[in-house]
């Protein structure tokens, strides 16, 4: 029981806090993921994507042009550009990172509700910093509650990491009624019909909710079934890398033969006089127009394969994530969306290298070379 020891004794005193310098470069570097990715700051305000990137509602307002990720450039569904789903799990990272970075850069955090003693003790239900005198308080006001309380010198020796997992609480999740989650209705049934959490007043009630079952096992059922189509989507990745790489050979190629054409010309023109210098220069618009369009056909694709492997990423990246750090409603409010990108994705195909634009015929420019 977290709470038992502080109760019975009371926090200790007179530990010396354990120095946070060596922490401070891996909660600045580990947790990256975390920030907007346009802008790479903190937000309040974070949208998750269908392409599954996640941006900040600044980057998401200036966005040029309206209705396209800045990340890939696929397609935003939301006529304003601005997407509907937010990135809970991401804004309760930065808020539960920023308590760890409180407890690593101050040996002197003030107590939450008296504001004059040292704090000794923080709450992970109440997520306040309490002093000895408060902390006992609490505890005679809670006393048939099971607060988790932690000593403040413990929690400065953890890592980040250990700070996030520790504090990934199981969250009461509320009935999706109206007006039952501000009357605190807490939900334990999941209806599959309408994939809404309910309490079991409104199970009961309402004949047209079923089947159940249990909110506990819906939310690893989820949980278990967005690892499933991630490990498969990781699996599909390779056969675009490998498209990817045949793409940038391709592109590499035609590069080659439109340089090698251009010298060609360049080197027969130089040995005429000043009078043909006109042909040369039509004759390399000649090469230009032939193989710009093959050219601009390469650029589309190379970007649209880009694309893909940068939402696939951010999927992969997103997932694991929420199996390390998320709560069960982050889960349940954020699982149904993911899905869908991820099996967007996964109804992807990656194209067939060799149907890509080949070089345009110059027989055309090696007649008038001739002739030359």
């Amino acid at each position: 029981d977290g709470a038992a020891a502080p109760m019975e004794t009371g926090p200790q005193t007179g530990t010396p806090p354990c120095s946070p310098s060596s922490q401070q470069p891996a909660v600045k570097d580990d947790f990256q993921f975390i920030l907007c990715e346009r802008c790479r700051q903190e937000s309040p305000d974070l949208k998750l994507l269908t392409c599954l990137h996640t941006l900040c509602l600044n980057c998401l307002s200036e966005n040029k042009p309206i209705g396209q990720c800045p990340i890939c450039r696929m397609a935003i569904p939301q006529a304003s550009g601005i997407p509907d789903m937010d990135n809970v799990l991401f804004t309760n990272l930065q808020t539960r990172l920023n308590i760890y970075k409180k407890l690593s850069n101050s040996s002197g955090l003030s107590c939450s509700r008296c504001r004059s003693e040292t704090a000794a003790v923080w709450c992970s239900e109440c997520e306040e910093f309490l002093c000895t005198k408060c902390f006992e308080d609490h505890q005679w006001f809670f006393k048939k509650r099971s607060h988790e309380a932690r000593r403040v010198e413990e929690l400065r020796a953890e890592s980040a990491h250990q700070f996030l997992e520790d504090t990934r609480k199981s969250y009461n999740l509320f009935c999706s009624s109206p007006g039952h989650a501000d009357q605190g209705h807490i939900s334990t049934i999941y209806c599959r019909k309408c994939e809404k959490p309910l309490c079991c007043s409104c199970a009961l009630l309402d004949s047209q909710h079923a089947p159940f079952c249990d909110i506990r096992s819906e939310t690893q059922r989820t949980q278990e079934e967005l690892g499933i189509v991630s490990q498969e989507l990781k699996q599909k990745r390779s056969s675009f890398e490998a498209t990817y790489a045949a793409l940038q050979d391709e592109a590499v190629r035609l590069e080659q033969v439109q340089q090698e054409m251009r010298e060609l010309i360049r080197q027969r023109v130089e040995q005429l006089v000043r009078l043909i210098r006109q042909e040369e220069e039509e004759l390399l618009g000649l090469v230009e127009a032939q193989q710009e369009q093959g050219r601009q056909e390469m650029v589309r694709e190379l970007q649209h394969v880009e694309g893909v492997l940068r939402r696939m990423e951010a999927g992969e990246r997103l997932v694991e994530k929420m199996s390390l750090y998320a709560t069960e409603q982050e889960v349940m409010d954020m699982q149904p969306f993911i899905k869908d990108s991820l099996e967007q994705l996964q109804q992807l195909r990656p194209p067939v290298t060799g149907d890509q634009a080949q070089p345009g015929d110059l027989a055309e420019c090696r007649a008038r070379l001739q002739a030359l």
